[in-house]
């Protein structure tokens, strides 16, 4: 059975990236994968990935697939671990779903978002540059801007607060929730669940 797409989730391996804002991504796959393992009529199974932590999962009794991915190549060379799995399963640019860090958008808020620019994102630079287009969806997850003087390299490889934390973790649950409603429903329907919020 072919794939219906593929869901990535950016940030940094390795116990010193895990709290930090960059790696919201990899959050959200955690959070979809923990939920999918328990789901009645899911099939989640771990396998293995060229510089990615892979997922093999059946939605709704086989109706819908999914390859879920969470590189290992660090944020700035995140396309390397799609180049694999996209070209060997005919992955087209609009059936990709990458899940990452936001600046433009408060901590707090989730969007969904098709095409268009990449903010000077490191991480959709690199996805961009691996499918040849910019054509892909993108669920952001809102970390807010750095205080002033800070630049954003050294904001997004900071720790969340222990005041924000609470709001991440929301921000966490929307996101997997959104990242469900896409895969049953579609983009449509996703992002008009979550502006109705």
């Amino acid at each position: 059975m072919a794939y219906d797409g593929v869901i990535a989730g950016l940030g940094n391996p390795g116990v010193r990236y895990a709290s930090t804002r960059h790696n919201c991504g990899f959050l959200v796959v955690d959070a979809l994968v923990a939920y999918w393992l328990h789901a009645p009529g899911v099939a989640c199974s771990f396998r293995d990935g060229q510089n990615a932590q892979a997922w093999d999962v059946s939605e709704d009794y086989g109706a819908r697939r999914w390859l879920v991915l969470k590189p290992l190549t660090y944020m700035n060379l995140s396309g390397q671990a799609l180049a694999r799995p996209v070209r060997k399963h005919g992955i087209s640019p609009q059936q990709v779903l990458v899940i990452h860090d936001e600046l433009d958008l408060p901590l707090g808020t989730v969007r969904f978002k098709a095409g268009g620019g990449l903010a000077g994102h490191n991480g959709l630079k690199s996805v961009a540059e691996t499918l040849g287009s910019r054509d892909f969806v993108r669920l952001r997850i809102g970390i807010g801007r750095p205080p002033a003087g800070m630049p954003g390299a050294d904001y997004v490889l900071q720790s969340f607060a222990p005041g924000e934390r609470g709001l991440l973790q929301e921000s966490v649950v929307v996101a997997r929730d959104a990242v469900l409603r896409y895969c049953a429903e579609g983009l449509e329907a996703a992002t008009r669940w979550l502006h109705s919020r």
